[in-house]
């Protein structure tokens, strides 16, 4: 069977295999370089009153060490808005108490969830609204600050006179599910979009955003309607800075692992959950458009690997192809966790992530087409 697969398939496939690993390959450094050139280090530590926006759900075990660590920035003109969104540990006690020690520091409570809102961007709606800075700066609950963060988002903002701000932090993983999940937000960031691109074209596909950490201007914010804009979404950092590109504005993604740090899921259930919940509506809920993104990643991103076996086994024409393809994709993935970091030899691994991939994206579509939809933070999105 091996010895069909690999004698049946056209001479074009694996042309285009070695087409499509060079473009990853070249665009990952291509993108390593932008953000290597364009990140500054902080170096202002004074100047436009920064809003920290933290939404906090279920937080119980992080939210004292992230605000702990905001506590002590060098950046000296801040204040701290947290809002305890509905939750059902001990969060909101946290908060208090904190709130209690540190005058920077303000507590809200948000109102019942409307339908037509989802969590986080309802709860970044009403922290929004309350708060006072010239810049936002929109953070999660589970992020670790070192003492120049704040002042980085500045820096970087007047540096390279940017309307938004956003990038990679440092990630941490514990279980090798972790490795094999959360490393696939690097995949669209990392070498699919070309970043430099975001510099010179108003188009809004190549601007990204993560999460975790993202700055803007509060009147750019107010332009583009504030989360009512993207305020039924599971992506909305995607969807946020989309729109800033989309109504005129710079926006920058960058490298921002030497001042925020963070253990995003705790195992491979819910990585899973966090990040896959995410894929079918970053397609905009469409099938099809899913149906192709599926195809593309088994055949030209995962199947390689096992292909290579194949034509080891069957000692095929094509095995020096296959094997250019695959090294060049192990070297794109071994640069990006070395440009992340992160250990290298994680780099060996990514037919495992693709293989997972494929599972999440079928996940993620299965359970928002059976309308069992997602349970994240205790509460139901669909």
């Amino acid at each position: 069977m091996i010895s069909n697969v690999t004698q049946i398939l056209s001479p074009y496939y694996y042309h285009i295999l070695i087409i499509v690993s060079l473009y990853f390959f070249i665009f990952s450094l291509a993108n390593h370089y932008e953000m290597w050139r364009f990140t500054h280090g902080p170096e202002i530590f004074d100047g436009p009153l920064v809003s920290v926006l933290i939404p906090a759900r279920n937080e119980e075990n992080n939210i004292e060490n992230c605000i702990n660590s905001l506590r002590n920035q060098l950046y000296k003109n801040y204040e701290i808005l947290v809002i305890n969104d509905n939750s059902t540990d001990n969060t909101g006690n946290i908060l208090d108490r904190m709130a209690a020690e540190d005058s920077r520091i303000r507590v809200y409570n948000s109102k019942p969830l409307p339908d037509d809102w989802y969590g986080k961007p309802f709860a970044l709606h009403q922290l929004s609204a309350h708060a006072n800075g010239e810049i936002l700066l929109f953070i999660d609950a589970d992020t670790i600050h070192y003492p120049a963060s704040i002042s980085w988002a500045v820096t970087n903002m007047q540096y390279l006179k940017a309307d938004m701000v956003s990038g990679y932090i440092g990630q941490i993983f514990y279980k090798f599910g972790e490795v094999i999940t959360v490393p696939l937000m690097f995949f669209l960031t990392g070498f699919t979009i070309p970043l430099f691109l975001n510099r010179f074209t108003k188009l809004s596909w190549f601007s990204a955003a993560i999460g975790q950490y993202i700055a803007i201007k509060r009147d750019v914010f107010k332009a583009i309607g504030g989360c009512e804009a993207f305020k039924k979404k599971t992506s909305e950092d995607i969807y946020m800075s989309r729109f800033v590109k989309y109504k005129g504005y710079s926006t920058r993604f960058l490298n921002i692992t030497e001042y925020v740090k963070c253990r995003m899921y705790s195992g491979y259930r819910s990585a899973i959950e966090g990040i896959g919940k995410n894929i079918f509506d970053f397609m905009g809920k469409n099938t099809l458009l899913l149906f192709f993104l599926f195809i593309a990643v088994f055949f030209f991103l995962f199947f390689p690997f096992p292909l290579l076996i194949g034509c080891i086994i069957t000692g095929s024409i094509w095995l020096k192809h296959i094997i250019l393809v695959n090294i060049l994709y192990t070297l794109t993935w071994l640069f990006m966790f070395l440009g992340q970091r992160l250990n290298w030899w994680y780099g060996f691994l990514w037919p495992l992530m693709f293989l997972n991939l494929l599972y999440m994206a079928f996940w993620s579509w299965f359970r928002t087409i059976s309308g069992k939809g997602f349970l994240w933070k205790d509460r139901k999105v669909n």
